[in-house]
């Protein structure tokens, strides 16, 4: 009976605790969600008290936009077909730009993400500081660098690809990195046990066990970076978002040349999405098909 009476008490001791827990835990949550409600009204309100125009009054002006650029479209939509022509040249540069910033940035992240592997790191001593440039180089977005580099070089699409190729070191060469870390150690301590250099270990043992994860990250940032590519070129980095810039500037009587680069910029984003998608299916399912999703 005592023994009996001794796991009662225990059981009741640990429910006790448990519920204690869960209301400590409970608070917690509440006291964040204050906190953070709290900042994000002061937010808005030192940001509200700041603008130029208030943004309850504005509220209402959200649509005008959209429905002056559709208006024209219908109105004019005889002209769209020249508009699209016109106009796909510079899509064409920005994807070039997406398409040269992934490739540059992908080889050096995946340089460096090798050299901050634990157990695949020739200088241990460099991991700690390399890790640190990846998160600045993450850190800073594309359009900051771009501008800095717009006021160095002059506007155009080699600092677009700069400020892009930067961002995509610090980002792949993280996800590069996480991947190298699941890959065997064992066709590496062979090579070393038959005298391969360090390039040779990873270009033999390591690079092809985690290849297809390092293509299909690199294709979902490539789509990542069609998207900065169109944006940059609101800055003077050119490419179909300076000409987007352009005709919004303009105002009316060039909204349906904005409503065209929308639609340009909608279906490459759309098809390169749907293609990517299908590539990365294929390189981590080894699919011969893969369905397309909307």
């Amino acid at each position: 009976m005592s023994d009996t009476g001794h796991s009662q008490a225990a059981a009741a001791q640990m429910s006790k605790t448990y519920l204690a827990q869960i209301k400590a835990k409970r608070l917690m949550n509440f006291i964040m969600l204050v906190v953070f409600l709290a900042l994000f009204m002061s937010g808005f309100v030192v940001a509200e008290g700041r603008n130029a125009g208030g943004f309850w009054e504005g509220l209402g002006n959200v649509f005008d936009f959209p429905a002056a650029m559709f208006g024209e479209a219908v109105e004019r939509a005889h002209l769209m077909p020249g508009y699209l022509a016109t106009y796909f040249p510079s899509l064409i540069e920005t994807i070039n730009i997406a398409a040269a910033s992934t490739l540059l940035g992908a080889l050096v992240g995946l340089v460096i993400s090798l050299l901050v592997t634990r157990g695949f790191a020739p200088v241990p001593w460099l991991i700690g500081p390399l890790r640190r440039v990846l998160d600045i180089l993450r850190a800073v977005p594309e359009i900051v660098i771009a501008l800095v580099l717009i006021f160095m070089l002059g506007g155009g699409p080699v600092p677009a690809m700069i400020a892009i190729a930067l961002h995509t070191v610090g980002a792949l060469g993280k996800l590069f990195s996480e991947v190298n870390e699941n890959a065997s150690l064992k066709p590496v301590e062979g090579l070393e046990s038959a005298g391969a250099n360090w390039t040779q270990r990873m270009w033999l043992g390591v690079i092809p066990q985690v290849a297809p994860n390092y293509l299909s990250y690199a294709l979902l940032r490539f789509e990542i970076n069609i998207r900065a590519s169109a944006i940059l070129g609101f800055v003077g980095a050119g490419g179909i978002g300076y000409d987007l810039r352009n005709t919004m500037s303009w105002g009316v009587g060039k909204y349906d040349e904005a409503a065209a680069i929308f639609i340009l910029l909608f279906g490459t984003i759309v098809v390169v999405d749907q293609l990517s998608s299908m590539l990365r299916n294929r390189l981590t399912h080894g699919s011969p098909s893969a369905e397309i999703t909307l």
